[in-house]
């Protein structure tokens, strides 16, 4: 008799049930205390992201709406996916703190850590260094002599065929002449008016040296892709429209084709160049 009662007494202290009791009651009061941690840890990630100041694109580059050069320059740096942010230096470039940094006043200017003086200018050269720096190869090539093409077209553009449409279009578009140009001096008007006519029955002849031989026959001076090359020439051929120059049907068909290639980073910059020259002609009918 004595061994059955305690046995049945024994029954209702089963640990196993008071084991199981203690695990959902400890699960229970985890969860709310794991849910707060991770809500805290979340607000700090938020807080600490705002807290982030915005990445600083790595290069700066100081520029002029209206200029051909500095469409160049513009146009490079969209096409070729470069960080970059710009910044318009109208009425800025003789301040003291940009002439500080460039003593020639000029643009487009860039700046970029990995210079010597931190700073550069020059349309062609900037798109050289940057091609350099970056491996860009498809718009200036390694090999040495499709190089050479590549520079040759670039040095005589602004050697010889820039100057005939500085001097054929700066005095419509309200730019100051070069020093030593009849437009800059105190010549009569006549004379200067001549060397205008002159200057833009010379374009013709670079233009052709253009599609004969550094083009021969291929879409670009680069060949099926546009080069740096073709960048300065497209741009520099945007402002024949200020004085209604008739491009030949081969000039005008490489501009659309460069236009078509490059789409939006050749439309903007272009866009803010022909702006200026609408509004250019709209001021001298008015």
């Amino acid at each position: 008799m004595a061994k059955a009662v305690t046995k049945s007494a024994r029954k209702p202290v089963a640990k196993p049930a008071s084991k199981a009791a203690a695990k959902p009651a400890a699960k229970a009061a985890t969860k709310p205390a794991a849910k707060t941690a991770s809500k805290a840890a979340a607000g700090k990630t938020a807080a600490k992201a705002k807290a982030k100041p915005a990445k600083k694109p790595a290069l700066t580059i100081s520029m002029l709406k209206p200029s051909v050069n500095n469409m160049t320059v513009r146009v490079f740096a969209r096409a070729a996916g470069l960080d970059h942010a710009e910044t318009d230096a109208w009425g800025h470039t003789r301040s003291p703190e940009y002439m500080a940094r460039n003593p020639a006043h000029l643009t487009p200017m860039i700046e970029d850590k990995g210079l010597p003086r931190g700073v550069l200018w020059e349309s062609c050269a900037i798109m050289q260094y940057l091609s350099n720096k970056h491996g860009l190869e498809k718009f200036y090539p390694k090999a040495p002599a499709k190089r050479a093409m590549i520079d040759s077209a670039m040095f005589y553009l602004i050697g010889t065929l820039y100057p005939y449409v500085a001097r054929a279009t700066y005095p419509a578009l309200g730019f100051p002449q070069y020093a030593g140009e009849v437009g800059h001096s105190d010549a009569h008007p006549d004379r200067k008016s001549e060397a205008q006519k002159a200057a833009v029955a010379a374009i013709a002849e670079p233009l052709e040296v253009f599609h004969s031989f550094f083009r021969d026959g291929k879409p670009f001076i680069g060949g099926k892709t546009p080069s740096i090359a073709d960048i300065r020439l497209a741009a520099t051929l945007e402002f024949l429209a200020v004085i209604d120059y008739a491009l030949p049907k081969w000039a005008s068909e490489y501009m659309a084709a460069m236009e078509k290639k490059l789409g939006k980073a050749y439309a903007g910059p272009a866009g803010d160049v022909r702006g200026y020259i609408a509004h250019v002609r709209s001021q001298a009918k008015a």
